[in-house]
């Protein structure tokens, strides 16, 4: 594959790119390149894990990248998922690597880390150490946003490492590409700025877009300076709240009912997570976008870009009803796959019933 090629793939993962001519250098001068990305094993997948990303990863590997998922285990149990519990985060990690493999990933090609590993080494907390020296406090309360947390006095000690040590593993994991989501650039960005102090290889940033959640466009917290990313992660998908969430194990009439509920105004394209699914998932999985109407309501439409899906629901030629349903049939496609997979391998089913227990008596 030419190098053009593998660019216009890695890049089209990437919503921001730092650098694109980096980027473009790499893929020029390096046969080999090596991304990461790293999850802390919580709660049942989502749409944006267990379905978007893979779909992501699938570009990645064909642009012939060499991917390292990191299970981050340690930073769960810092970050008291599962009530803390070690050893139910990593079933969880388990679970996450099923998921993967029943949406399609060939996990023989993905490197696969616990995160354990590196917190049980001495050379990884010299980096952890190195780094810390090298930032202040009040960029690494500003990084806490990183794990979903707001910089404040009164969290537990513990949660100040956390910057530092996301920013170790990219050293640690010796990768070219951080090829994370867009609420994780703080401290993808903190690891550029140490590079350069420290001399180390710095990484090129490849951040993924946030799916945004069914409830639609939230106010802001303050993930972020930039206003449009802060909307971004501040309205992103979360596992924590059910109704907002479509999850891989959800069945098409469990997707139809909160797609129906989902915030989607007529002709109002900006903010719109119904048709952020069709731009980012369906468009990015299938080559065309079929709803299906009776004839009396205008026939059944194809559509071959994600723009001509815009610009008639913009004009009010595509109802938000026939979109929902049309949108809900296309995700079911992917997902029936990997709920299936839960329901008829038993060790994927023993995983399932076991996080859901968690999640129940949590």
């Amino acid at each position: 594959m030419d190098a053009e090629t593998r660019f216009e793939l890695i890049a089209g993962v990437g919503e921001e790119i730092v650098t694109k001519a980096e980027l473009r250098e790499l893929v020029e001068t390096k046969e080999k390149i090596t991304a990461y990305d790293g999850f802390e094993p919580s709660g049942l997948a989502h749409l944006p894990v267990g379905v978007f990303r893979p779909l992501l990863l699938r570009d990645l590997m064909k642009a012939g990248v060499h991917f390292k998922l990191l299970l981050a285990d340690t930073f769960a149990w810092i970050n008291n998922k599962l009530c803390g519990d070690l050893e139910k985060i990593r079933k969880c990690g388990e679970y996450f690597v099923e998921v993967w493999k029943a949406a399609g990933v060939d996990m023989n090609k993905v490197e696969v880390i616990w995160h354990k590993e590196f917190f049980d080494d001495p050379e990884y907390w010299k980096k952890v150490i190195l780094i810390a020296k090298n930032h202040t406090i009040q960029r690494g309360l500003r990084a806490l946003t990183i794990a979903g947390r707001v910089g404040k006095l009164s969290n537990p000690t513990a949660f100040l490492f956390y910057p530092s040590m996301q920013c170790a593993d990219i050293f640690q994991l010796d990768v070219d590409i951080c090829q994370l989501g867009l609420d994780q650039r703080k401290v993808n960005m903190l690891a550029r700025e140490i590079a350069d102090k420290l001399k180390w290889r710095k990484p090129v940033i490849v951040s993924h877009h946030m799916l945004m959640g069914l409830q639609g466009p939230k106010k802001t917290e303050g993930f972020d300076k930039n206003e449009k990313i802060d909307k971004e992660i501040s309205s992103k998908m979360s596992k924590s709240k059910p109704d907002s969430a479509i999850f891989v194990h959800d069945s098409y009439e469990e997707i139809v009912r909160k797609l129906k509920k989902a915030y989607c105004p007529a002709r109002v394209v900006e903010d719109n997570p119904v048709l952020e699914y069709v731009k980012h998932i369906i468009f990015r999985a299938f080559s065309d976008f079929k709803v299906e109407r009776p004839p009396k309501y205008g026939g059944d439409s194809i559509y071959g870009s994600y723009e001509e899906v815009e610009k008639d629901y913009k004009e009010g030629k595509l109802h938000p009803l026939d979109l929902k349903m049309a949108v809900a049939s296309y995700l079911e496609g992917l997902i029936k796959p990997i709920r299936e997979h839960f329901e008829k391998n038993r060790k994927a089913k023993e995983l399932y019933e076991f996080i859901k227990s968690v999640e129940i008596t949590r």
